[in-house]
Parts: structure tokens; C-alpha cells; sequence
């Protein structure tokens, strides 16, 4: 049974997605507080996270950088979910290391198929894959077994979503991937807060793996394309 950690101050909001999430087979814990939320992630890690933005204290936002932060709780998939429509803050919180964002008022049905899809996603790439299954694409190599990405010795820390993006296009090389398909193929389902989660993503794992800034094309109003030839590490 997954293990979903709830961080929700409104107690109405927190007992209405717990009740949802348990009718559906999880096993739902409700913290008011994200100090609490995250004392309780680092003893036991959780198998994904709601997380609400607007927080007493320690807000959302710092949260979800301090699950990220901390090597147990690295790749714990997380859903935003708050009242802040606005793009910016949609960004930022993709940026932080967000898989997905739900605004306020939602679907509680929608939320579950959201957690439902995530985990399933999550599950699947750590589950299926054979043993010691690498990727490798010039000096970057992705073991699919241990959710690693390595260049040379150094270790590259990826979020889980990033990890499943990085999969995606090294899998895919050589061919023109649209926006839509990258949202359908590697979030796993339709995703509603639009292309720009996309190209957030993309932005991040080009600041973490630098040869992608020039391996990984941008193709204008379309998508992206990486490179078939491997690059060489600089």
C-alpha cells in the first residue's frame, strides 16, 4: 500500500483528500504544519507528497526544496496543491522540484487519478526495468536500476520527474518530440497546467547537465529534439 503524506493546514481540505485517497487504497497521514510534514518524511519516507503551498511557518515552497534537498527524500514524488493560479508560481514551484500542481478549488477524483498516475509512473521505472539497465549517451550514464545518472564519477541529483524526462529523450534521440507528447507519454496522463511544465523541466536538467544546453534542441513552437550523435564530455 503507497504511502501518501498530506500537508494541509485547512483541516477541511486535509480530511477531504485523505478520506479520497484512503477509499482508494492508500494509506493517507494529514500534517498541518510543514515543519512536521517534513520531520516525519525524513524518519519515514513517504511514497508521495501533497503539498499545499500556503503554509504557517515553514511554507510549501520550502518544503518541497528541503524534501529535495535530503538524499531519502530526493526522488519521493511531489503534487502541489494550492490556491496560487498564477504561472509564476507554478514555475517556481516546478522549478523547486515539483512533479505536478493542483489549484484550488479541484476535484478531489481528478487529485487521486493525479496521485494515482504519478505513482504508477514513479513505480514503473523504478520496478520494470532489468538489473543494472544503463543508458548511456556520450559521458552520461543512466542506470535504470538504482535511479542513478552519472557523469564520470560525479553524480547527478535528479528529481524523479526529471530522472523520467532524461529516460524519455535518451530513448527517443535523433527524433522530434512535441510538447504534448513529452506531457502524455512521460507525466502519464493529460496534463492541465500546460506545455510550460515542459519546458521548466527541460530548463532544469540543461542547468544540471550542461551538454544539453547544445545536444538538446529546441525546436521553436514545436518541442525538442535530442542530438542522435553522442557528445563528447568538454
Amino acid at each position: 500500500m503507497a504511502r501518501v503524506q498530506i500537508v494541509e493546514d485547512s483541516p477541511d481540505i486535509a480530511e477531504l483528500v485523505r478520506h479520497y485517497l484512503t477509499r482508494a487504497g492508500y494509506e493517507a497521514t494529514t500534517f498541518s504544519s510543514g515543519r512536521d510534514a517534513l520531520i516525519h518524511a525524513r524518519q519515514t519516507p513517504p511514497d508521495l507528497v501533497v503539498l499545499d503551498i500556503m503554509l504557517p511557518g515553514m511554507d510549501g515552497m520550502q518544503v518541497c526544496q528541503a524534501l529535495r534537498a535530503e538524499p531519502s527524500t530526493a526522488n519521493v514524488p511531489i503534487i502541489m496543491l494550492t490556491a496560487r493560479g498564477e504561472e509564476a508560481d507554478r514555475v517556481r514551484g516546478l522549478e523547486l522540484g515539483a512533479d505536478d500542481y493542483v489549484t484550488k478549488p479541484f476535484s478531489p477524483k481528478e487529485l487521486v487519478a493525479r496521485v494515482a498516475a504519478l505513482l504508477r509512473r514513479t513505480e514503473r521505472a523504478q520496478q520494470t526495468q532489468p538489473p543494472a539497465t544503463l543508458l548511456q549517451y556520450g559521458p552520461i550514464a543512466m542506470n535504470l536500476d538504482r535511479h542513478e545518472v552519472r557523469i564520470g564519477a560525479d553524480e547527478i541529483k535528479l528529481t524523479a520527474k526529471e530522472f523520467l524526462l532524461l529516460q524519455y529523450l535518451l530513448e527517443h534521440r535523433g527524433r522530434v518530440l512535441s510538447r504534448d507528447r513529452l506531457l502524455t507519454d512521460v507525466w502519464g496522463y493529460q496534463y492541465t497546467g500546460g506545455t510550460r511544465t515542459v519546458d521548466v523541466h527541460v530548463r532544469r536538467l540543461r542547468e544540471k547537465i550542461p551538454l544539453l544546453v547544445t545536444a538538446l534542441e529546441t525546436v521553436k513552437q514545436f518541442g525538442y529534439k535530442l542530438e542522435d550523435a553522442q557528445p563528447v564530455r568538454p
